[in-house]
């Protein structure tokens, strides 16, 4: 079959436009400008998109405050003290000297927040423009399967011919219209980031990874936080037992966990906010955050008229290397709901230009894909869930060891979690892994390696760690994972 350049005048290179200037239409657009073609992006908030913006880089940076604070608090255990600073009239001046606790200055995290992620936004724009990318800021929608029509602010439109589209327009916060955010005291996760004092009570609805980082981080931050979930326990398509550390964690913390526990929306009294449950409970507080899920922003991009299809939920349906039912019009990212990690949506549209310019190209597999939430502590998976082992009938051995065992993680003051390895029986073949720790956004990386590798618990237990390393914990649960062979 002939690709879209072939069927192009071959005296110019290939039109390649891209809709959403997120991980996927970034990356997508800086494979096809090496590849030759003319590439323009369509964004209307900004390079980087969600991601960027409002999503994956803001919410890790105030988690990366709210870690500091965790081990702040944990500082005395380690024979470290804060000396206070001598007020008027208090003990200090009197050379007995005083303990003060550490604050937080939210305004100022936000600001910070908002500011690195202006910082990468512009990162990513310098960088496209080195390479030669242009940049349409605007409103982008299909007119047909070869024209994108883009729209600024200001009502102008620009009308962009393509001999290939790629849609890479992420997703947008689930709103309930029982509880419609005001961006003051009824909040999705995209309005935090202009708080400018710590709410004195948040209640956090949903459970699921964006509820647990909230919840987690401004427990940490200092808040008094109540999550709600429906399910009976945090993170319900999660390792179970990782999940049940993290809420044992929280709930050390100070958090309230309501278990089982349907919200049914939300409403403002004057600076107070009344969360109801759906069995009549009415929970009081300064701020309410629905985490309650995404919907794909696929309204009003002409994707139907295009005779692009969508799944019932909305989302494109793509294959394995990114083509939606119309040939020569890609998509990439949350849009498709294949994989919500951003390094997914990069990956798709990596391959969506490989295949659509001729390069040489690997269709995508998920196998071998990592993820992290990044609680304190982090849980990181990567292949096979044990649920979804079980589920398949796989005959496979699991071996787990706490942290806590870990000579590095004892000098740390590292108390919570574990190293969690599946494997087949029979071969070893590692089929998949459980990290629960700090850091363990970098510790399941050899694990990673493993998976996509298809090694066996012997090949990763014969790789030396060093001593002491939280890595250490890897290496010897594999060798518990190993079986002698028979005579």
């Amino acid at each position: 079959m002939s690709t879209p350049s072939q069927d192009t005048d071959r005296s110019r290179a290939p039109r390649v436009v891209v809709v959403g200037g997120g991980p996927g239409g970034y990356e997508a657009a800086l494979v096809a400008r090496r590849l030759g073609a003319d590439v323009t992006v369509v964004e209307r908030a900004g390079l980087g998109g969600a991601a960027v913006l409002t999503d994956v880089v803001p919410s890790k940076t105030l988690i990366a405050t709210a870690e500091w604070m965790t081990i702040a608090d944990r500082a005395p255990e380690l024979g470290i003290r804060l000396d206070g600073i001598s007020t008027p009239g208090s003990i200090a001046e009197s050379g007995v000297g005083s303990l003060v606790r550490h604050s937080i200055d939210l305004a100022a995290v936000n600001a910070r927040v908002k500011a690195l992620a202006a910082a990468q936004s512009a990162d990513i724009r310098a960088r496209l423009d080195r390479e030669g990318v242009r940049t349409v800021l605007g409103h982008g929608r299909l007119d047909g399967p070869s024209r994108v029509v883009a729209t600024s602010a200001d009502g102008e439109e620009q009308v962009l011919d393509a001999d290939v589209v790629l849609v890479s327009t992420g997703a947008t916060p689930r709103v309930l219209p029982e509880a419609v955010p005001d961006g003051e005291r009824i909040l999705t996760w995209t309005q935090l980031y202009d708080l400018q004092e710590l709410p004195e009570k948040l209640v956090v609805v949903g459970s699921g990874v964006t509820g647990a980082e909230f919840a987690g981080a401004y427990t940490s931050l200092g808040a008094d936080v109540t999550l709600v979930s429906s399910r009976d326990r945090v993170l319900p398509g999660e390792d179970a037992d990782a999940a049940q550390v993290l809420e044992d964690v929280f709930k050390a913390r100070g958090m309230t966990v309501l278990s089982r526990s349907r919200a049914a929306g939300a409403r403002r009294v004057g600076d107070r906010v009344e969360v109801s449950l759906a069995d009549g409970r009415v929970i009081e507080a300064s701020h309410v955050l629905f985490a309650v899920g995404s919907i794909p922003t696929t309204a009003g991009l002409g994707l139907e008229e295009a005779g692009v299809r969508l799944t019932p939920s909305g989302h494109i349906e793509v294959d394995k290397v990114s083509r939606t039912s119309v040939r020569g019009v890609y998509a990439a990212g949350d849009v498709t709901g294949v994989f919500p990690l951003a390094s997914v949506a990069a990956t798709q549209g990596r391959i969506a230009m490989s295949h659509a310019l001729g390069d040489a190209v690997k269709p995508l597999s998920v196998r071998g894909v990592s993820a992290n939430i990044f609680t304190a502590p982090e849980i990181a998976t990567v292949g096979s869930s044990e649920a979804r082992l079980a589920e398949l009938g796989v005959h496979y051995t699991v071996s787990t060891l706490p942290l806590a065992r870990n000579p590095r993680a004892k000098m740390l003051g590292v108390r919570d979690g574990f190293v969690k390895i599946f494997a087949a029986e029979g071969t070893g073949t590692i089929l998949g892994a459980v990290v629960v720790g700090p850091r363990a956004s970098e510790s399941i990386f050899p694990l990673t390696l493993a998976v996509t590798h298809r090694l066996t618990a012997d090949q990763v237990a014969d790789a030396s760690t060093v001593y002491p390393s939280m890595s250490g914990t890897i290496g010897e649960v594999a060798r518990m994972l190993h079986h002698r062979s028979a005579d």
